[in-house]
């Protein structure tokens, strides 16, 4: 294949099971993916979530490059509006230091859960999560060592500094987000399953390829693979993608229509509520090979994290395997009928 595949695990928390049981389905799936031959694996960042027990991103890294030997591991994302710049530059810098070349540091800007959340996170700090371009560009040149001399902080270091540096991402899903990203040269993730716009996407690969041609440019994408194309669409079922607007202008995607309505009444603010199509791409290995292809093309993307939504344990891990790089890479066995 002319591109890679990592994986983005929320560590969902099936109907009957526990928070425990979803992160040690997260990291039998982890080291699955590394022997799968994936090139990285991510863990998400959500606060507050009955259904998901991915809250602390750095945390579950650490462990999970404790029970890996090569893979990547990293954050999709770290949630930067809540915290201090230097505090995740350490974070990943021990984490670069634990395991040297294998950590990613992804950042996101969405809030990572309902209004309630953001609060408590923010709860004693100055902070109105208006100035995350300037805490990115800060991040960025933390994680360099390079924290130009003007700077108030001039002369800090993030240590223990590691002998490779954390791989730094932005992920987004607009073109906005795309061009920061860009400026300031680092890998940009687009969030396709967050934001199913086919135009969106495009005008994010066009500026990001302009400003920054020599980028990495990557997508994550909602994917069901099974044995047949039916049994996949059934996995499918009729999933969304719910977005609250707030008056202020701010959007928000959430998982379900009664997280919309309670992110809307704790905003304060009044609010529209939008449902999209959740734009998975299910089908047989073949199909959803041929659709990445076609993106790969299109749009120029060197790799693309996978995320499943299937609710189902078995369903999901064999969708994972299904998809693996290693897998994919397999010619495809076609049948011949003898005539005699």
């Amino acid at each position: 294949m002319s591109y890679k595949l990592g994986i983005l695990d929320q560590s969902p928390i099936f109907p009957g099971a526990s928070a425990f049981d979803a992160l040690q389905q997260t990291i039998n799936l982890a080291k699955h993916a590394e022997e799968w031959g994936y090139t990285r694996f991510w863990v998400s960042e959500h606060h507050h979530a009955e259904q998901l027990a991915g809250s602390s991103p750095e945390v579950l890294i650490s462990y999970l490059l404790a029970q890996t030997k090569s893979i990547r591991v990293g954050s999709g994302g770290v949630m930067l509006q809540h915290y201090s710049p230097y505090k995740v530059a350490e974070n990943f810098h021990v984490l670069s230091n634990l395991s040297p070349g294998r950590v990613d540091l992804g950042i996101g800007k969405a809030p990572g859960g309902l209004p309630l959340s953001t609060k408590a996170l923010q709860f004693g700090t100055v902070n109105d999560g208006k100035d995350f371009e300037e805490r990115l560009s800060f991040l960025q040149e933390i994680i360099e060592n390079s924290v130009n001399e003007t700077h108030p902080l001039a002369g800090i270091q993030a240590t223990p500094l590691p002998s490779e540096k954390p791989m730094m991402f932005l992920l987004g899903a607009s073109a906005d987000s795309a061009r920061l990203a860009a400026e300031l040269g680092i890998a940009y993730v687009f969030a396709r399953f967050i934001n199913s716009n086919e135009t969106v996407l495009e005008d994010a690969a066009r500026i990001y390829q302009s400003i920054f041609p020599t980028g990495s440019f990557k997508v994550s994408v909602s994917v069901i693979a099974a044995p047949s194309q039916q049994e996949a669409e059934q996995l499918t079922g009729d999933q969304k993608i719910v977005k609250v607007h707030l008056k202020s202008g701010r959007s928000v995607t959430v998982q379900t229509l009664a997280q919309a309505e309670l992110f809307g009444k704790q905003s304060g603010e009044p609010y529209e509520i939008e449902e999209q199509d959740s734009n998975i791409i299910a089908g047989t290995p073949s199909y959803v090979k041929e659709v990445l292809a076609n993106l790969h093309e299109k749009y120029g993307v060197d790799e693309f994290i996978l995320h499943s939504p299937i609710l189902k344990e078995a369903e999901r891990l064999r969708s994972f395997r299904l998809l693996s790089p290693l897998q994919l890479a397999l010619p495809e066995v076609k049948h011949v009928t003898s005539q005699n």
